[in-house]
C-alpha cells in the first residue's frame, strides 16, 4: 500500500490505471463501516484507493472542524488490513489553492434534512467528491448509507453531469448495541454512550410499528420520537418520513419509505437512518 499526498501525483498514478479504481472516499478515523466499503470496493476493481481528507469547506460556521477526529496512523492500518492499494492524503491547500473560487451545488435534494440545519454543507460535499472523481478516476465509488441524503446527492451530481462512474451505496454497519458506526462516535462521552442509543431506539419502535400494520406517518414519527424524548441531554434535529428516491414528505408510509433522524447529544451530531421494508 502506498499513500499519495500530491494531487498531480495522484492524477498521473490514476491515468495509468484508468477504467480499473474503485474509490472510497471518507474524512478519514476509519472503522469497521468504512472497512466494509474497502472490502466491497476490492471485489468490484483491480485497485482501492481510498481518499482521507477532512473537507473543510462541507463544515459550517461554529461546526466541528477543528474537532473532527484524526489518527492516520490508524486509518493506514485500518487501510492496510482491508487490501487497499492507495491511500490519497491531500492537504486543503493542494484541493483548495490560493484564489479558489469554483463550487458544485446540486439543488432540491440539498435544501431537506441535513441541509436546513447545515447551509452549505452538500455544496461542500459535491464539491469535494467532483474533485476527487476528477483527480482518482474511479470507474466505481463506495459510500455508506448511513449518509443517506449524501448517497442521493452525490447519484443526482453523477446523472446531471454525466460522470461515469458507478455509485454503490453499502447497509450501515452498527456497532453490538445498535449505534451506527461513526467517527463522530468518539467523541461521545461516557455518559453521552446510553442516550446516544435513542436514534437506534427511535428506528425499532417505528420498523415495529409499521410490521404491526401502521401506515400513519403522524403516528409512526410519535412512535419514534418517544425514545429521543426520554433522553434529557437529546436535541433533535429532525425526524422524517421521506420518499428515498426524492425526499420528499410523505403522509402514509410503505416498504420504500425512508427514515430519516438527526439527534445532537450534548456537541455530538449523531445522524441515522432506515428504509421501513428492508430488514
Amino acid at each position: 500500500m502506498i499513500v499519495i499526498e500530491s494531487v498531480a501525483e495522484m492524477q498521473q498514478f490514476a491515468r495509468q490505471r484508468r477504467g480499473e479504481i474503485a474509490l472510497v472516499p471518507t474524512m478519514g478515523y476509519l472503522h469497521e463501516g468504512h472497512a466494509s466499503l474497502m472490502v466491497e470496493a476490492r471485489k468490484r476493481a483491480r485497485t482501492v484507493v481510498v481518499s482521507i481528507f477532512v473537507n473543510p469547506t462541507q463544515f459550517g460556521v461554529n461546526e466541528d472542524l477543528d474537532s473532527y477526529p484524526r489518527d492516520f496512523e490508524r486509518d493506514r492500518k485500518v487501510a492496510a488490513a482491508a487490501g487497499v492499494d492507495v491511500i490519497f492524503a491531500p492537504k486543503a491547500a493542494d484541493m483548495y489553492p490560493a484564489g479558489y473560487q469554483s463550487y458544485l451545488n446540486v439543488e432540491g435534494l440539498t435544501t431537506e434534512l441535513c441541509g436546513a440545519s447545515r447551509p452549505g454543507h452538500f455544496r461542500g460535499v459535491t464539491t469535494v467528491v467532483a474533485k476527487l472523481f476528477n483527480i482518482v478516476m474511479p470507474a466505481v465509488a463506495i459510500f455508506g448509507k448511513k449518509d443517506f441524503q449524501q448517497l442521493a446527492v452525490i447519484r443526482r451530481m453523477v446523472r446531471d453531469f454525466n460522470f461515469d462512474v458507478d455509485i454503490v451505496g453499502m447497509p450501515i454497519v452498527r456497532e453490538a448495541d445498535g449505534l451506527a458506526l461513526s467517527s463522530r462516535n468518539a467523541r461521545l462521552t461516557a455518559e453521552q454512550r446510553e442516550p446516544a442509543l435513542c436514534l437506534s431506539r427511535a428506528i425499532a419502535a417505528a420498523r415495529d410499528a409499521f410490521r404491526a400494520g401502521e401506515k400513519s406517518v403522524a403516528v409512526l414519527r410519535e412512535k419514534a420520537l418517544a425514545p429521543i424524548e426520554r433522553e434529557s441531554v437529546a436535541q433533535l434535529d429532525y425526524l422524517e418520513f421521506r420518499d428515498q428516491d426524492t425526499l420528499l414528505p410523505l403522509q402514509t408510509a410503505d416498504e420504500r419509505t425512508l427514515l430519516a433522524l438527526a439527534v445532537r447529544v450534548g456537541s455530538v451530531r449523531l445522524i441515522d437512518n432506515t428504509v421501513l421494508g428492508e430488514e
